[in-house]
């Protein structure tokens, strides 16, 4: 709950510029904490423990303030990705796991690119700021597997698919509202990881 209440403080220093519902505390400390324990489920006490927990973490700061303020900050993915890296690095040292670190890589450079490719030719649907979380996503989801990389990127879209028809059907946005794909992105994500081990959501 510590972490939720640091993350709920970092977003509350990003002016509030579009949403008129802000995302409340509680709500980032509660789904921090959930967030958290899936991660200690799936992965337990192992080496790859504290990067996922980074992941938890800074995962939920991005899609809140994504959501909030339709924004995915450079000063955040960035060094995210960098720390992350450095994470998955040390998690590879003890059992020598090079081909999880190699595919992880690759993982992030072909979700990036892709990604990059999806933002030129609609940029109105995609903005850098889920470029470089792509890239940050790819990381995570190729130290676990290509399967997870495929699965992970498509479930974003789904997710993000849906949550526009309920919010046409509820007429909460037009035909021409946008959504923040963070938020969308970072759940794919959540279950690609969940699907790849024991835990069922």
């Amino acid at each position: 709950m510590l972490v939720g209440v640091l993350l709920s403080r970092m977003v509350a220093r990003f002016p509030d510029r579009t949403s008129s519902r802000p995302v409340r505390p509680p709500f980032i400390e509660v789904g921090t904490a959930v967030l958290f324990v899936l991660a200690a489920l799936r992965f337990g006490l192992s080496v790859e423990l504290p990067a996922f927990l980074f992941l938890a973490a800074v995962g939920t700061l991005l899609g809140v303030i994504d959501l909030q303020h339709r924004l995915l900050p450079n000063r955040i993915v960035v060094p995210a990705s960098g720390i992350a890296a450095a994470l998955l690095l040390v998690a590879s040292i003890p059992d020598q796991h090079w081909g999880a670190l190699l595919r992880a890589a690759l993982g992030a450079a072909v979700l990036f690119a892709a990604f990059l490719v999806l933002a030129l030719i609609a940029p109105s649907g995609l903005g850098m700021g889920d470029v470089k979380l792509a890239a940050l996503i790819g990381l995570y989801l190729g130290w676990i597997g290509w399967a997870a990389v495929v699965i992970g990127a498509a479930a974003g879209f789904v997710v993000q698919a849906l949550v526009a028809l309920v919010l046409l059907a509820t007429r909460r946005i037009g035909l021409r509202g946008e959504l923040p794909f963070g938020p969308a992105m970072l759940f794919g994500a959540v279950l690609a990881i969940a699907w790849s081990g024991t835990l069922l959501l």
